[in-house]
């Protein structure tokens, strides 16, 4: 009697791997993933070296011939956030609309467009077709927006530390120390999982179309955008990180099973 064939069945772990490993090499050879970096490193140090370039400068309004002078920023740490006493500081105005969250918005950009290209090429409905689950595809995607939405973070840190030396900013930290600065670094990286979830979340419910992403990641990401800058203030602590850890966590599992069912319960095409 002949030996009965026996197909072995994939177990979670490998059939995450297996996607994980394929969504990671393909963000690693998209040319999105490293523009979106390079703006995240040239865009604090173009902004903080025109604006001190830029300060003292007076214009005039056409109108009324009111006369008004531009200030310039004068510490580094203004680009991650608010130090201490310093709300009175030269381009704090800019800086409350133009810092390190915007890469929050950068996150949002590149999961919109990489999951909807997915949808748009016919690769996500043979993907489930013959290979992954929904569950793998959706903490998949949730890790490599992760992933490119952290080193975004990183490297505008870099970008604005350069910049400040370029512009000859001080970088006093008006009592902080190195440790608030980390600890506000992992919060933001921490809650990043959040805007992340909700991305992927939006991503997989409009599919193909990249525009309908894009307006409700981007409208999201507006919506709490002020919000970042109180839930990790440049002087957080342990408990800032901590806490945005947590939050980041539930709200990747939560919207994660979400986002599952809206795969399950709508068409792929």
């Amino acid at each position: 009697m002949e030996n009965a064939v026996k197909f072995e069945k994939s177990s979670f772990g490998k059939r995450l791997g297996s996607m994980v490993k394929v969504d990671f090499g393909r963000m690693f050879n998209s040319k999105l993933f490293y523009i979106i970096l390079a703006c995240a490193l040239v865009m604090p140090i173009l902004m903080t070296v025109m604006m001190a370039m830029m300060d003292g400068s007076v214009s005039v309004n056409p109108q009324t011939g009111e006369e008004s002078v531009m200030v310039g920023p004068e510490n580094t740490w203004q680009n991650i956030g608010t130090l201490p006493g310093g709300e009175n500081m030269g381009g704090s105005e800019v800086f409350m609309m133009c810092n390190i969250n915007m890469a929050f918005m950068g996150a949002a950009v590149f999961i919109c467009l990489f999951i909807s290209e997915d949808f748009r090429s016919g690769y996500a409905k043979n993907l489930f077709t013959v290979r992954a689950k929904k569950d793998d595809y959706v903490i998949s995607k949730t890790l490599a927006g992760f992933v490119c939405g952290t080193l975004m973070l990183i490297l505008y840190l870099i970008g604005s530390m350069l910049g400040g030396a370029i512009a000859g900013l001080s970088f006093d930290l008006h009592g902080l120390n190195a440790g608030n600065i980390v600890m506000c670094m992992l919060a933001k990286i921490f809650l990043m999982l959040v805007f992340v979830a909700i991305d992927v979340l939006v991503s997989v419910a409009a599919k193909q179309k990249a525009w309908l992403c894009l307006c409700g990641s981007l409208g999201v990401c507006m919506l709490f955008f002020m919000m970042v800058s109180m839930i990790t203030p440049l002087g957080s602590t342990f408990l800032h990180a901590a806490l945005c850890l947590a939050g980041g966590a539930l709200f990747a599992v939560g919207l994660g099973v979400i986002s599952k069912t809206v795969l399950n319960k709508t068409s792929l095409v």
